[in-house]
Protein backbone atom coordinates (compact mmCIF):
# COMPACT_ATOMS: atom_id res chain seq x y z
CA UNK A 1 0.00 0.00 0.00
CA UNK A 2 1.53 3.28 -1.11
CA UNK A 3 1.81 6.23 1.25
CA UNK A 4 0.68 9.72 0.35
CA UNK A 5 3.62 12.06 0.70
CA UNK A 6 2.48 15.44 1.98
CA UNK A 7 4.47 18.46 0.83
CA UNK A 8 5.42 20.73 3.76
CA UNK A 9 3.73 24.14 3.71
CA UNK A 10 5.56 27.10 2.19
CA UNK A 11 5.60 28.92 5.54
CA UNK A 12 7.91 26.22 6.89
CA UNK A 13 10.54 27.58 4.52
CA UNK A 14 12.21 30.34 6.58
CA UNK A 15 13.17 32.35 3.49
CA UNK A 16 9.63 32.41 2.10
CA UNK A 17 8.34 33.21 5.60
CA UNK A 18 10.47 36.37 5.62
CA UNK A 19 9.20 37.36 2.20
CA UNK A 20 5.58 36.65 3.17
CA UNK A 21 5.77 38.72 6.38
CA UNK A 22 7.30 41.67 4.54
CA UNK A 23 4.78 41.42 1.71
CA UNK A 24 1.85 41.20 4.15
CA UNK A 25 2.91 44.40 5.91
CA UNK A 26 3.58 46.27 2.64
CA UNK A 27 0.23 45.15 1.15
CA UNK A 28 -1.52 46.61 4.19
CA UNK A 29 0.42 49.82 3.66
CA UNK A 30 -0.49 49.86 -0.03
CA UNK A 31 -4.19 49.64 0.88
CA UNK A 32 -3.71 52.66 3.16
CA UNK A 33 -2.33 54.57 0.17
CA UNK A 34 -5.16 53.46 -2.11
CA UNK A 35 -7.58 54.84 0.48
CA UNK A 36 -5.67 57.91 1.66
CA UNK A 37 -4.12 59.33 -1.54
CA UNK A 38 -7.46 60.45 -3.05
CA UNK A 39 -8.41 61.88 0.36
CA UNK A 40 -5.25 64.00 0.33
CA UNK A 41 -6.53 65.54 -2.91
CA UNK A 42 -10.06 66.02 -1.55
CA UNK A 43 -9.35 67.14 2.02
CA UNK A 44 -6.03 68.93 1.68
CA UNK A 45 -6.35 70.42 -1.81
CA UNK A 46 -10.17 70.62 -2.28
CA UNK A 47 -9.72 68.82 -5.60
CA UNK A 48 -12.59 68.34 -8.03
CA UNK A 49 -13.96 64.91 -8.91
CA UNK A 50 -12.12 65.12 -12.24
CA UNK A 51 -8.79 65.87 -10.52
CA UNK A 52 -9.30 62.94 -8.16
CA UNK A 53 -10.02 60.75 -11.19
CA UNK A 54 -6.80 61.92 -12.84
CA UNK A 55 -4.76 61.06 -9.73
CA UNK A 56 -6.31 57.57 -9.61
CA UNK A 57 -5.76 57.04 -13.35
CA UNK A 58 -2.08 57.95 -12.97
CA UNK A 59 -1.58 54.95 -10.70
CA UNK A 60 -2.85 52.47 -13.31
CA UNK A 61 -1.42 53.98 -16.49
CA UNK A 62 2.04 52.41 -16.00
CA UNK A 63 0.51 48.92 -16.18
CA UNK A 64 -0.06 49.36 -19.90
CA UNK A 65 2.96 51.56 -20.66
CA UNK A 66 5.70 50.00 -18.54
CA UNK A 67 4.85 46.30 -18.23
CA UNK A 68 6.51 44.93 -21.40
CA UNK A 69 9.74 46.87 -20.84
CA UNK A 70 9.78 45.84 -17.17
CA UNK A 71 9.51 42.20 -18.17
CA UNK A 72 12.48 42.41 -20.55
CA UNK A 73 14.54 44.28 -17.96
CA UNK A 74 13.73 41.83 -15.16
CA UNK A 75 14.58 38.74 -17.20
CA UNK A 76 18.14 40.07 -17.58
CA UNK A 77 18.90 40.38 -13.86
CA UNK A 78 18.31 38.82 -10.47
CA UNK A 79 14.95 39.85 -9.05
CA UNK A 80 15.77 40.23 -5.34
CA UNK A 81 17.83 43.45 -5.69
CA UNK A 82 15.10 44.88 -7.96
CA UNK A 83 12.42 44.17 -5.33
CA UNK A 84 14.51 45.93 -2.69
CA UNK A 85 15.13 48.96 -4.92
CA UNK A 86 11.45 49.14 -5.91
CA UNK A 87 10.29 49.25 -2.30
CA UNK A 88 12.92 51.84 -1.39
CA UNK A 89 11.66 53.96 -4.28
CA UNK A 90 8.02 53.55 -3.25
CA UNK A 91 8.87 54.55 0.33
CA UNK A 92 10.68 57.66 -0.91
CA UNK A 93 7.91 58.85 -3.23
CA UNK A 94 5.15 58.21 -0.67
CA UNK A 95 7.14 60.17 1.93
CA UNK A 96 7.18 63.19 -0.40
CA UNK A 97 3.45 63.76 0.23
CA UNK A 98 3.55 64.35 4.01
CA UNK A 99 6.80 66.30 3.63
CA UNK A 100 5.21 68.55 0.98
CA UNK A 101 2.07 68.95 3.10
CA UNK A 102 4.09 70.05 6.14
CA UNK A 103 6.26 72.44 4.09
CA UNK A 104 3.37 73.98 2.13
CA UNK A 105 4.39 72.66 -1.31
CA UNK A 106 1.63 70.09 -1.77
CA UNK A 107 -0.19 70.33 -5.12
CA UNK A 108 -2.35 68.19 -7.39
CA UNK A 109 0.57 67.95 -9.82
CA UNK A 110 2.84 66.56 -7.12
CA UNK A 111 0.19 63.94 -6.33
CA UNK A 112 0.08 63.00 -10.02
CA UNK A 113 3.88 62.62 -10.13
CA UNK A 114 3.81 60.50 -6.98
CA UNK A 115 0.96 58.39 -8.38
CA UNK A 116 2.85 57.72 -11.64
CA UNK A 117 6.05 56.88 -9.78
CA UNK A 118 4.27 54.57 -7.34
CA UNK A 119 2.37 52.92 -10.21
CA UNK A 120 5.58 52.34 -12.20
CA UNK A 121 7.49 50.90 -9.25
CA UNK A 122 4.51 48.74 -8.31
CA UNK A 123 4.45 47.22 -11.81
CA UNK A 124 8.16 46.42 -11.53
CA UNK A 125 7.74 44.99 -8.01
CA UNK A 126 4.69 42.89 -8.86
CA UNK A 127 6.19 41.39 -12.01
CA UNK A 128 9.46 40.81 -10.17
CA UNK A 129 7.67 39.22 -7.21
CA UNK A 130 5.76 36.76 -9.41
CA UNK A 131 9.07 35.81 -11.04
CA UNK A 132 10.99 35.68 -7.74
CA UNK A 133 8.76 33.33 -5.71
CA UNK A 134 9.50 30.25 -7.92
CA UNK A 135 13.17 30.71 -6.96
CA UNK A 136 12.37 30.86 -3.24
CA UNK A 137 10.22 27.74 -2.76
CA UNK A 138 10.19 24.32 -4.34
CA UNK A 139 7.84 23.92 -7.30
CA UNK A 140 5.70 21.56 -5.22
CA UNK A 141 5.15 24.43 -2.74
CA UNK A 142 4.20 27.08 -5.28
CA UNK A 143 0.44 26.65 -4.90
CA UNK A 144 0.69 26.97 -1.12
CA UNK A 145 2.99 30.00 -1.43
CA UNK A 146 0.59 31.73 -3.81
CA UNK A 147 -2.30 30.87 -1.49
CA UNK A 148 -0.49 32.52 1.42
CA UNK A 149 0.14 35.66 -0.62
CA UNK A 150 -3.52 35.75 -1.69
CA UNK A 151 -4.48 35.45 1.98
CA UNK A 152 -2.37 38.50 2.76
CA UNK A 153 -3.94 40.41 -0.12
CA UNK A 154 -7.45 39.50 1.08
CA UNK A 155 -6.66 40.56 4.64
CA UNK A 156 -5.30 43.87 3.38
CA UNK A 157 -8.46 44.43 1.31
CA UNK A 158 -10.61 43.77 4.40
CA UNK A 159 -8.64 45.73 6.99
CA UNK A 160 -7.07 48.45 4.82
CA UNK A 161 -10.10 50.72 4.23
CA UNK A 162 -11.30 50.48 7.84
CA UNK A 163 -7.84 51.13 9.27
CA UNK A 164 -7.28 53.87 6.71
CA UNK A 165 -10.49 55.65 7.69
CA UNK A 166 -9.53 55.51 11.37
CA UNK A 167 -6.00 56.77 10.77
CA UNK A 168 -7.08 59.58 8.44
CA UNK A 169 -9.47 60.75 11.14
CA UNK A 170 -6.77 60.62 13.82
CA UNK A 171 -3.65 61.67 11.89
CA UNK A 172 -4.88 63.39 8.65
CA UNK A 173 -4.48 61.84 5.20
CA UNK A 174 -0.90 63.01 4.43
CA UNK A 175 0.47 61.73 7.74
CA UNK A 176 -1.31 58.39 7.24
CA UNK A 177 0.77 57.90 4.10
CA UNK A 178 3.90 57.95 6.28
CA UNK A 179 2.86 54.55 7.63
CA UNK A 180 2.87 53.15 4.09
CA UNK A 181 6.42 54.41 3.60
CA UNK A 182 7.39 52.61 6.80
CA UNK A 183 5.67 49.43 5.59
CA UNK A 184 7.76 49.44 2.40
CA UNK A 185 10.95 49.92 4.44
CA UNK A 186 9.96 46.99 6.64
CA UNK A 187 9.55 44.85 3.51
CA UNK A 188 13.03 45.93 2.38
CA UNK A 189 14.50 44.72 5.68
CA UNK A 190 12.76 41.34 5.35
CA UNK A 191 13.81 40.79 1.72
CA UNK A 192 17.40 41.82 2.47
CA UNK A 193 17.52 39.26 5.29
CA UNK A 194 16.58 36.42 2.94
CA UNK A 195 19.26 33.89 2.06
CA UNK A 196 18.21 32.96 -1.45
CA UNK A 197 20.55 32.10 -4.28
CA UNK A 198 18.95 33.11 -7.55
CA UNK A 199 20.24 31.49 -10.72
CA UNK A 200 22.37 33.64 -12.96
CA UNK A 201 20.11 35.14 -15.67
CA UNK A 202 20.70 33.63 -19.07
CA UNK A 203 22.48 36.16 -21.30
CA UNK A 204 20.35 37.22 -24.26
CA UNK A 205 21.47 36.39 -27.75
CA UNK A 206 23.79 39.09 -29.02
CA UNK A 207 21.68 39.80 -32.07
CA UNK A 208 18.40 40.18 -30.11
CA UNK A 209 17.01 43.70 -30.02
CA UNK A 210 14.62 45.08 -27.40
CA UNK A 211 11.81 44.46 -29.85
CA UNK A 212 12.92 40.82 -30.24
CA UNK A 213 12.94 40.29 -26.48
CA UNK A 214 9.48 41.82 -26.06
CA UNK A 215 8.23 39.61 -28.91
CA UNK A 216 9.70 36.54 -27.19
CA UNK A 217 7.76 37.42 -24.02
CA UNK A 218 4.55 37.84 -26.00
CA UNK A 219 5.14 34.46 -27.69
CA UNK A 220 5.60 32.91 -24.24
CA UNK A 221 1.97 33.87 -23.56
CA UNK A 222 0.25 33.61 -26.93
CA UNK A 223 2.31 30.64 -28.11
CA UNK A 224 1.27 28.58 -25.10
CA UNK A 225 -2.14 26.91 -25.22
CA UNK A 226 -2.31 27.08 -21.42
CA UNK A 227 -1.48 30.77 -21.05
CA UNK A 228 -3.38 31.92 -24.13
CA UNK A 229 -6.59 30.30 -22.93
CA UNK A 230 -6.16 31.54 -19.37
CA UNK A 231 -5.48 35.09 -20.49
CA UNK A 232 -8.37 35.43 -22.92
CA UNK A 233 -10.80 34.06 -20.35
CA UNK A 234 -9.43 36.10 -17.42
CA UNK A 235 -9.26 39.31 -19.45
CA UNK A 236 -12.89 38.85 -20.49
CA UNK A 237 -13.82 38.28 -16.85
CA UNK A 238 -11.91 41.39 -15.71
CA UNK A 239 -13.59 43.53 -18.36
CA UNK A 240 -17.08 42.33 -17.41
CA UNK A 241 -16.45 42.39 -13.66
CA UNK A 242 -15.24 45.99 -13.66
CA UNK A 243 -18.13 47.05 -15.86
CA UNK A 244 -20.49 45.34 -13.41
CA UNK A 245 -18.84 46.80 -10.30
CA UNK A 246 -18.88 50.32 -11.73
CA UNK A 247 -22.65 50.05 -12.12
CA UNK A 248 -23.06 48.09 -8.86
CA UNK A 249 -21.91 50.89 -6.56
CA UNK A 250 -24.34 53.42 -8.01
CA UNK A 251 -27.14 50.87 -8.56
CA UNK A 252 -27.19 49.63 -4.97
CA UNK A 253 -27.41 53.17 -3.59
CA UNK A 254 -29.79 54.84 -6.06
CA UNK A 255 -31.95 51.93 -7.26
CA UNK A 256 -31.87 49.38 -4.43
CA UNK A 257 -31.73 52.13 -1.82
CA UNK A 258 -28.82 51.05 0.38
CA UNK A 259 -27.07 53.62 2.52
CA UNK A 260 -23.30 54.11 2.27
CA UNK A 261 -22.97 52.28 5.59
CA UNK A 262 -24.99 49.31 4.29
CA UNK A 263 -22.93 49.18 1.09
CA UNK A 264 -19.74 49.20 3.16
CA UNK A 265 -21.16 46.33 5.20
CA UNK A 266 -21.91 44.33 2.03
CA UNK A 267 -18.40 44.83 0.65
CA UNK A 268 -16.66 44.35 4.01
CA UNK A 269 -18.40 41.13 5.02
CA UNK A 270 -18.35 39.85 1.45
CA UNK A 271 -14.58 40.29 1.36
CA UNK A 272 -14.29 37.51 3.95
CA UNK A 273 -15.27 35.16 1.12
CA UNK A 274 -12.01 36.06 -0.61
CA UNK A 275 -10.08 35.42 2.59
CA UNK A 276 -11.73 32.02 3.05
CA UNK A 277 -10.96 31.17 -0.58
CA UNK A 278 -7.27 31.94 -0.07
CA UNK A 279 -7.18 29.75 3.05
CA UNK A 280 -8.90 26.75 1.43
CA UNK A 281 -7.72 26.95 -2.21
CA UNK A 282 -5.18 24.12 -1.99
CA UNK A 283 -7.53 21.86 -0.05
CA UNK A 284 -10.28 22.35 -2.64
CA UNK A 285 -7.85 21.66 -5.51
CA UNK A 286 -6.57 18.48 -3.89
CA UNK A 287 -10.15 17.26 -3.47
CA UNK A 288 -11.49 18.12 -6.93
CA UNK A 289 -8.40 18.12 -9.12
CA UNK A 290 -7.11 21.12 -11.05
CA UNK A 291 -9.49 21.13 -14.03
CA UNK A 292 -12.64 20.57 -11.98
CA UNK A 293 -11.59 23.27 -9.52
CA UNK A 294 -11.10 25.79 -12.34
CA UNK A 295 -14.49 24.88 -13.81
CA UNK A 296 -16.28 25.17 -10.46
CA UNK A 297 -14.57 28.49 -9.76
CA UNK A 298 -15.48 29.89 -13.17
CA UNK A 299 -19.14 28.86 -12.98
CA UNK A 300 -19.63 30.17 -9.44
CA UNK A 301 -17.78 33.46 -9.87
CA UNK A 302 -19.62 34.13 -13.14
CA UNK A 303 -23.12 33.17 -11.98
CA UNK A 304 -23.17 34.46 -8.37
CA UNK A 305 -23.57 38.14 -9.42
CA UNK A 306 -26.95 37.26 -10.99
CA UNK A 307 -28.23 37.30 -7.39
CA UNK A 308 -27.75 41.07 -7.40
CA UNK A 309 -30.80 41.43 -9.66
CA UNK A 310 -33.05 39.92 -6.96
CA UNK A 311 -32.29 42.63 -4.37
CA UNK A 312 -35.21 44.98 -3.68
CA UNK A 313 -35.28 47.79 -1.13
CA UNK A 314 -32.92 48.57 1.72
CA UNK A 315 -34.04 45.79 4.09
CA UNK A 316 -31.99 43.02 5.63
CA UNK A 317 -32.95 40.64 2.81
CA UNK A 318 -31.30 42.87 0.20
CA UNK A 319 -28.19 43.33 2.31
CA UNK A 320 -28.01 39.54 2.83
CA UNK A 321 -28.41 38.57 -0.83
CA UNK A 322 -25.89 41.17 -2.01
CA UNK A 323 -23.40 40.04 0.63
CA UNK A 324 -23.82 36.38 -0.38
CA UNK A 325 -23.33 37.26 -4.06
CA UNK A 326 -20.17 39.22 -3.27
CA UNK A 327 -18.78 36.54 -0.93
CA UNK A 328 -19.47 33.60 -3.27
CA UNK A 329 -17.88 35.32 -6.25
CA UNK A 330 -14.88 36.43 -4.18
CA UNK A 331 -14.39 32.97 -2.67
CA UNK A 332 -14.21 31.17 -5.99
CA UNK A 333 -12.31 33.95 -7.76
CA UNK A 334 -9.44 33.73 -5.27
CA UNK A 335 -9.32 29.92 -5.64
CA UNK A 336 -9.16 30.44 -9.40
CA UNK A 337 -6.38 33.03 -9.02
CA UNK A 338 -4.23 30.88 -6.72
CA UNK A 339 -4.31 28.02 -9.23
CA UNK A 340 -3.83 30.07 -12.39
CA UNK A 341 -0.92 32.09 -10.97
CA UNK A 342 0.75 28.81 -9.99
CA UNK A 343 0.00 27.30 -13.40
CA UNK A 344 1.58 30.30 -15.14
CA UNK A 345 4.72 30.00 -13.03
CA UNK A 346 5.03 26.24 -13.56
CA UNK A 347 4.61 26.11 -17.34
CA UNK A 348 6.99 29.01 -18.07
CA UNK A 349 10.80 28.58 -18.18
CA UNK A 350 12.58 30.69 -15.56
CA UNK A 351 14.34 32.85 -18.16
CA UNK A 352 10.94 34.01 -19.49
CA UNK A 353 9.08 34.50 -16.21
CA UNK A 354 9.50 38.26 -16.10
CA UNK A 355 8.40 38.84 -19.68
CA UNK A 356 5.56 36.32 -19.41
CA UNK A 357 4.15 37.96 -16.27
CA UNK A 358 4.56 41.43 -17.76
CA UNK A 359 2.86 40.52 -21.06
CA UNK A 360 0.09 38.68 -19.23
CA UNK A 361 -0.61 41.45 -16.72
CA UNK A 362 -0.54 44.17 -19.37
CA UNK A 363 -3.59 42.64 -21.05
CA UNK A 364 -5.21 41.35 -17.86
CA UNK A 365 -5.15 44.68 -16.05
CA UNK A 366 -5.46 46.77 -19.19
CA UNK A 367 -9.08 45.63 -19.41
CA UNK A 368 -9.90 47.17 -16.00
CA UNK A 369 -10.27 50.81 -17.15
CA UNK A 370 -12.06 49.63 -20.30
CA UNK A 371 -14.58 47.76 -18.18
CA UNK A 372 -15.09 50.77 -15.93
CA UNK A 373 -15.73 53.00 -18.97
CA UNK A 374 -18.14 50.43 -20.43
CA UNK A 375 -20.13 50.18 -17.20
CA UNK A 376 -20.24 53.95 -16.81
CA UNK A 377 -21.45 54.44 -20.38
CA UNK A 378 -24.17 51.77 -20.05
CA UNK A 379 -25.39 53.31 -16.79
CA UNK A 380 -25.37 56.81 -18.24
CA UNK A 381 -27.18 56.10 -21.49
CA UNK A 382 -29.38 53.05 -20.75
CA UNK A 383 -30.19 53.56 -17.08
CA UNK A 384 -28.94 51.74 -13.99
CA UNK A 385 -31.29 48.72 -14.03
CA UNK A 386 -30.70 47.82 -17.73
CA UNK A 387 -26.96 48.40 -17.24
CA UNK A 388 -26.94 46.08 -14.21
CA UNK A 389 -28.73 43.36 -16.18
CA UNK A 390 -26.38 43.67 -19.17
CA UNK A 391 -23.19 43.61 -17.11
CA UNK A 392 -24.10 40.61 -14.94
CA UNK A 393 -25.13 38.68 -18.07
CA UNK A 394 -21.85 39.73 -19.74
CA UNK A 395 -20.06 38.35 -16.68
CA UNK A 396 -21.33 34.84 -17.49
CA UNK A 397 -19.47 34.70 -20.84
CA UNK A 398 -16.19 33.32 -19.36
CA UNK A 399 -18.11 30.06 -18.78
CA UNK A 400 -17.83 29.44 -22.54
CA UNK A 401 -14.09 28.72 -22.17
CA UNK A 402 -14.79 25.76 -19.89
CA UNK A 403 -16.34 23.87 -22.82
CA UNK A 404 -13.52 24.14 -25.35
CA UNK A 405 -10.34 25.11 -23.49
CA UNK A 406 -8.03 22.16 -22.68
CA UNK A 407 -6.90 24.02 -19.54
CA UNK A 408 -10.11 22.94 -17.83
CA UNK A 409 -9.35 19.28 -18.52
CA UNK A 410 -5.98 19.29 -16.77
CA UNK A 411 -6.21 16.54 -14.14
CA UNK A 412 -3.45 18.02 -11.98
CA UNK A 413 -0.85 20.76 -11.86
CA UNK A 414 1.94 20.16 -14.42
CA UNK A 415 5.45 19.78 -13.04
CA UNK A 416 7.08 21.89 -15.72
CA UNK A 417 6.60 23.52 -19.13
CA UNK A 418 3.86 21.84 -21.18
CA UNK A 419 4.49 21.56 -24.91
CA UNK A 420 1.49 19.42 -25.80
CA UNK A 421 -1.42 20.25 -23.51
CA UNK A 422 -3.72 17.87 -25.37
CA UNK A 423 -1.46 14.95 -24.52
CA UNK A 424 -1.25 16.06 -20.93
CA UNK A 425 -5.02 16.12 -20.53
CA UNK A 426 -5.43 12.56 -21.76
CA UNK A 427 -5.88 9.93 -19.04
CA UNK A 428 -2.63 8.35 -18.05
CA UNK A 429 -2.37 4.61 -18.78
CA UNK A 430 -2.52 2.32 -15.79
CA UNK A 431 0.85 0.68 -15.04
CA UNK A 432 1.18 -2.97 -16.00
CA UNK A 433 0.90 -5.31 -13.01
CA UNK A 434 4.20 -6.62 -11.75
CA UNK A 435 3.68 -10.37 -12.04
CA UNK A 436 7.07 -11.06 -10.52
CA UNK A 437 6.23 -9.49 -7.20
CA UNK A 438 4.65 -11.50 -4.47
Amino acid sequence: MSEVVKTPGALRDPEFLKFWIGETVSLMGAELTRFALPLVAVLSLSASAFEVGVVNAMRYGPIVVVSLFAGVWLDRRRRRPVLIASNLGRALFIALVPIAALSGFLSIWLLCVVAVAIGTLTVIFDVGSLSFVPNVVDRSQLADANGRLQTSFSLAMIAGPSLGGLLVGLLTAPVTLTLNAVSYLFSVVMIRSMRVTEPEPEPPAENMTLRDRIAEGLRAVYGSAVLRNLLTQSATFNLAQNAMFTVFVVYTVRTVGLSAKQLGLVLGIGAFGSLFGALTANRVTRSLGLGRTLRAATFTAALAPLLILTARGDGIASVAVLTVAHALAGYMLVIYNVNTVTLRQVVTPNRLLGRMNASYRMVLFGTIPLGALLGGALGQYLGLRPAMVITVVLLTTPIVWTFFSPVFRLPEMPTGPVDDIAAFTEPRPEPEPDTASA
